[in-house]
């Protein structure tokens, strides 16, 4: 089996997760949420999906214990959206990528201040 289906079902799989978690009504799936990446495993038996929240990786573990829950009712809505022989077991992962590219540009930002004013004042 060619990589490239792989990855397209691991992107069709995200898109489809993306609309599924607005319909989650589990109290500990809130707030801004986003599901990163997703990786299949070469069978397709198995996804993980990891996710990140913009209120921390606190927020993001407790996503994830809401999420895994939930994962039934993600899984059966997964099958009816996408044309699969077998829907693979979601696995989530808590992931701070969102937080941390966050932290990164406020960082940038900073530093552009700062060189701005030296420019300025070189002028």
């Amino acid at each position: 089996m060619p990589g490239y289906r792989m990855d397209r079902t691991g992107e069709d799989i995200m898109r489809e997760l993306t609309a599924i978690l607005r319909t989650v009504k589990d109290p500990r799936v809130t707030g801004l949420i986003s599901i990163v990446r997703v990786d299949v495993t070469r069978d397709l038996s198995y996804a993980t999906v990891f996710v990140s929240a913009m209120d921390g990786y606190e927020a993001a573990k407790t996503a994830v214990k809401g999420l895994t829950s939930a994962a039934g009712y993600m899984r059966r809505e997964l099958g009816l959206a996408l044309k699969l022989r077998h829907v693979p077991e979601l696995r989530f992962v808590a992931d701070d990528s969102i937080a941390y590219s966050s932290h990164i540009a406020q960082t940038l930002e900073a530093l552009g201040v700062n060189e701005k004013k030296d420019g300025e004042a070189n002028e």
